[in-house]
Formats: structure tokens, sequence, C-alpha cells
């Protein structure tokens, strides 16, 4: 997907767009999905593409919106990241490339995951609007 840098900068907040396009993190416990409890899909900021399912979020207690899986397997692309000296596996979004956050091995069954993600690049769409 094509994206237009300069359309993005002008759509998104500036930590919208540092998140999602040069790979940043929000402050812990600072994002407005942390503590969400709404039912709904949640939605790539960048392109509206279908990410989570407020089905598969949990309270993680890490500081960022957490969910056990993604709606499809296939809304996410997941790569290796060795920034700040450690490995660990970064989420984007499949459809546009946007950074999500990272996924760890450390989440509640069925999946055993934990996609931590930003929500500076999450858009929830509450349930009684799909």
């Amino acid at each position: 997907m094509d994206i237009d840098q300069e359309d993005l900068r002008q759509r998104l907040t500036p930590e919208q767009y540092h998140v999602t396009q040069e790979a940043g993190t929000e402050r812990p416990f600072s994002g407005i999905y942390n503590d969400t409890k709404t039912a709904g899909v949640y939605l790539c900021i960048v392109c509206d593409s279908e990410l989570f399912s407020s089905e598969t979020k949990f309270d993680s207690g890490s500081g960022w919106p957490s969910f056990y899986a993604p709606k499809d397997r296939d809304a996410v692309t997941v790569k290796d990241d060795f920034t700040l000296g450690m490995r660990r596996t970064e989420v984007e979004c499949a459809e546009c490339g946007a950074h999500l956050g990272h996924v760890f091995p450390d989440g509640p069954e069925p999946t055993g995951d934990r996609f931590c993600m930003n929500s500076a690049s999450l858009l929830l769409d509450p349930a009684d609007h799909t």
C-alpha cells in the first residue's frame, strides 16, 4: 500500500505518526485504550484495517492495550526487532505496514501470546457501530 506521508502528517497526531511511521512507543499507561472495556473492533489508525477484537483484549498490567490474538491472523505481520539491545517481535499492520507494537510469549490461553499494542496506532470502532 502506497501511503502519502504528507497526508498522514496532516491526518494523524504527532504521536500517532511517530508510533506508526517511525516505530515509536507511547508511554505506558498513557494510551486511551489501555483501560478501555468497550466492545468493538480495533482498526489500524492509518488504513482502517480490522486488527483486533475487544473479545481478545485482556488486562496485562503492562500499561498498553493487550490482546491474546489478532482478529484474523493475516491482519498483522511480525518481524524480528533488535532495537534497544534485545530481541523482540515487532507487529505491523499487514495492509499498510504501520508499526503497532510487539508480541510476547507470556499471554493467556488459548494462544499464550500478548500482543502489546500502542493506543496511538489503533482506532476503536464500538460494537454498536459495526
